[in-house]
């Protein structure tokens, strides 16, 4: 009997044991990442403080280079590092962290989640892709559009040398802004925007408070919903009247653009490529393309005011590879190993995105030995990579030259302002191309110069974008050099 008590007991205690052990092994298995504390409801949105990429790098410095926050209901994994950053967008992890979290912006403008951006990952996604890369984007397209990008920056510098006043000052932030927008209107429609749609596509962060806390989107917290609902309703009608505008054209012989090419898909394959598919990928074009673009050439030049070494270098290149009885061409850019340091530098420093767009897990992964679980949206703070210490050498400088040796600065994923993985931003190569062209125009045509002696300021504002807070202004005189031509313009 007491030899039976005793097996009973063995057995028991082993059974025990291996209950205990499975415990352990799945609470180690199941660990998250390193969290601040957090609050009921809410979770960590009292620690998001403008402008956030600068706050969220403040976390990852405290907690880790993948932090877990609780955004109210929603789980996010925070990455700021180029190894956490290759788990993410490398292998299977790369198809897990491939779609993108719902809310309410994409809800009401992105057509039904069908767009390029917000669409979820599948045939679809890759069908666009392969349209906009291959068709709009690729490098013969960027040529055939090469003299109408060229076209409207001529114009623009042309109005400043007819404006030109001595000690007269320019906003650069007011010209940059609205060349941009022509020259991407210009190619995607043939003709320049309209009051109409000239703040139409420029926003904030896609993602709002409702988005986060879902009780307050069900009481119209702030008359958000039904402000984004009004406003997908105006820009409907407005893309709408340029599809209409275009196809009337074509029927006139109209010339081509960027629109005419997709409704020229569109009567191949008219069950695919509706109204509304077109609608969105030109409303992503418009909304993504000139805002960034801007933002980083406004970055480029307030930089060089401040280090006018470095733009006379950049004037002295543009000098030697190109002659003075012409304007620098797209087709001069990769000769100007300089001035492509100069716009990765700028990129490095201020990325058109700070805060990469959301990721959202479709299924549990692993990512720096924690476990993530399925639904998990995923930042990456690119701003904070490409300032990381343990990465880049003197990483808050600004020096052009550490770009010298471009491919060992590509390798890896310590600089990504375009994004990585299978959602890359497709229109990289046409903003590289339009950011080299402007600043180096720019630079070749004029003098510029601070206003009074102390540094520009570079305070940075919060947005989708890496706006600057104060607009920059500047002294401007064409170069004797130039004057003959840019007269003529």
């Amino acid at each position: 009997m007491d030899m039976d008590m005793d097996i009973l007991l063995c057995i028991s205690l082993m059974i025990f044991s291996i209950f205990f052990l499975q415990i352990i092994f799945k609470k180690q298995k199941n660990k998250l990442p390193p969290s601040p504390p957090s609050l009921p409801i809410i979770g960590h949105l009292h620690l998001l403080k403008r402008p956030f990429h600068r706050t969220l790098r403040n976390l990852s410095a405290k907690y880790g280079p993948i932090v877990y926050l609780r955004l109210g209901s929603r789980p996010t994994v925070l990455v700021s590092s180029p190894s956490i950053v290759e788990e993410c967008f490398t292998k299977k992890n790369d198809i897990i962290l491939s779609n993108r979290p719902h809310c309410i912006l994409a809800d009401y403008l992105t057509y039904n989640h069908t767009t390029i951006t917000f669409s979820s990952y599948g045939d679809h996604l890759r069908n666009l892709r392969r349209v906009i890369t291959n068709r709009i984007l690729c490098s013969a397209a960027l040529n055939n559009f090469a003299a109408v990008r060229a076209e409207e920056i001529h114009f623009s510098i042309g109005k400043l040398f007819l404006n030109y006043k001595e000690n007269k000052k320019i906003n650069l932030s007011l010209f940059l802004n609205e060349l941009l927008m022509n020259v991407f209107m210009k190619v995607l429609i043939g003709k320049k925007t309209d009051s109409e749609g000239k703040d139409l596509f420029s926003g904030d962060l896609p993602l709002h408070i409702c988005d986060f806390i879902p009780v307050l989107r069900k009481i119209g917290y702030g008359g958000f919903e039904k402000m984004v609902k009004s406003f997908s309703n105006t820009a409907d009608k407005y893309l709408q009247g340029l599809v209409d505008e275009s196809r009337r054209e074509i029927k006139t012989g109209g010339n081509k653009t960027v629109l005419q090419l997709l409704l020229s898909l569109q009567e191949t394959e008219p069950d695919y490529y509706t109204d509304d598919i077109i609608k969105g990928i030109l409303q992503e074009i418009i909304g993504g393309g000139p805002d960034t673009s801007a933002s980083v050439i406004i970055w480029a030049m307030t930089l060089l005011l401040n280090h006018p070494e470095v733009m006379e270098k950049v004037k002295n290149e543009i000098d030697f590879h190109v002659t003075s009885e012409r304007l620098i061409e797209e087709s001069d850019l990769f000769k100007l190993s300089y001035l492509r340091s100069l716009v990765n530098e700028t990129l490095r420093l201020f990325p058109g995105l700070p805060l990469l767009l959301p990721r959202l897990s479709s299924d549990d992964c692993t990512i720096g030995g924690y476990h993530i679980p399925r639904g998990t949206m995923v930042l990456v703070n690119a701003w904070a990579i490409h300032r990381d210490p343990n990465t880049w050498d003197e990483p808050e400088k600004f020096k052009p030259e550490r770009f010298d040796g471009i491919k060992k600065e590509f390798e890896g994923f310590k600089f990504v302002p375009f994004g990585m993985g299978r959602r890359p931003c497709p229109g990289a190569g046409m903003a590289t191309r339009i950011m080299g062209l402007i600043i180096g125009t720019l630079i070749q045509c004029f003098e510029w110069q601070r206003i009074g002696h102390d540094l520009l300021d570079m305070e940075e504002g919060s947005g989708l974008v890496l706006p600057k807070v104060k607009p920059l202004e500047a002294f401007y005189k064409p170069r004797p050099s130039m004057q003959s031509i840019i007269s003529q313009l």
